[in-house]
């Protein structure tokens, strides 16, 4: 076979393999938006459901107690919380994370600074109740600003987290 032969053939294949990638995407895009689409027409459609379920504030309804799961509120407490900005890797207050200078140097000049989550002794807020409200509403006086993008499930697994890295024995009571 000549090298222009092969020259060809490996122009041909890659032409052929470049025109499935173009088509992928779109079959891909297609697939996936008629999946949602038929799901989000399942759970409209489904008996009993509440329209106005998307517009319920995040609060708990009463008498519903929630489980909490550590490694779910690790994972927020590292992720969406951004607890670990200000509280430190794993709540220890001398691990930061690696930090963009100023914002580095803001929360070094909080006043108060960030509480030791660790160290039950100089928690001010003893219950979870309180913590949770301080979570969703912020802490005045502090430099904790209000999370209203948890859920109650997000909620419940941080602070059982909470509970977790200070070695609290009873992480449920309020």
């Amino acid at each position: 076979m000549e090298q222009r032969d092969v020259v060809r053939e490996q122009t041909e294949v890659k032409v052929k393999v470049e025109g499935r990638r173009l088509a992928a995407p779109l079959n891909l895009r297609l697939s996936l938006g008629l999946i949602l689409l038929v799901g989000w027409l399942g759970i409209v459609f489904s008996p009993g459901f509440d329209r106005n379920v998307w517009a319920e504030s995040s609060v708990s309804q009463p008498g519903v107690k929630l489980k909490g799961n550590v490694e779910r509120g690790r994972n927020i407490f590292h992720g969406k919380g951004a607890c670990h900005y200000c509280h430190g890797m794993d709540g220890y207050l001398d691990r930061l994370p690696q930090l963009k200078e100023d914002i580095a140097a803001l929360i070094a000049r909080l006043n108060p600074p960030p509480t030791d989550l660790r160290n039950p002794d100089v928690l001010r807020l003893k219950t979870n109740k309180e913590r949770a409200h301080a979570i969703r509403e912020g802490h005045p006086g502090t430099g904790m600003f209000p999370d209203r993008t948890m859920t109650n499930q997000d909620l419940a697994d941080t602070l059982f987290y909470l509970a977790f890295i200070r070695k609290d024995p009873n992480p449920e009571k309020d």
